[in-house]
């Protein structure tokens, strides 16, 4: 397969599996949530977390490749606007993983802030995948 081929879909495939990662997590806590449970998320699944974290570390690498490799100048606004959402997105997603371990060892912390981080943190990655797959060249 070409390198370019290659690249593109391991980069399609890091979004689309840390897209559907977290909305199964966030089902889980929805799931848990109505159901009654006290606190929503006592025990996350440590693949799904250590999946989305590999997904968030191989996307600028392969995205940067893929530019380098297309050769489109990295100073296009849609190329700095994703890599300044990501930046954004991806240190909510860092924050959100160290406050939900903080929730389930029961060390308390606000869950408006909570919740605020993830919305932040899916609008990002969900923005980014837009202007990926629009391309405004």
């Amino acid at each position: 397969m070409e390198t370019l081929s290659t690249l593109k879909v391991i980069h399609v495939a890091a979004t689309v599996l840390l897209l559907l990662s977290g909305f199964g997590l966030a089902l889980l806590a929805w799931r848990k949530r109505s159901t009654g449970a006290a606190v929503t998320v006592q025990r996350p699944w440590a693949f799904i977390w250590l999946l989305m974290g590999v997904c968030l570390v191989s996307m600028p690498f392969t995205g940067w490749w893929l530019v380098h490799l297309v050769g489109w100048p990295l100073g296009q606004t849609w190329i700095l606007g994703s890599s300044l959402l990501y930046s954004v997105a991806a240190l909510a997603w860092f924050w959100l993983v160290a406050r939900l371990n903080r929730l389930r060892k029961g060390e308390g912390g606000s869950l408006n802030f909570t919740l605020a981080l993830a919305v932040i943190s899916l609008v990002g990655f969900v923005a980014i995948a837009g202007l990926m797959g629009a391309k405004p060249v």
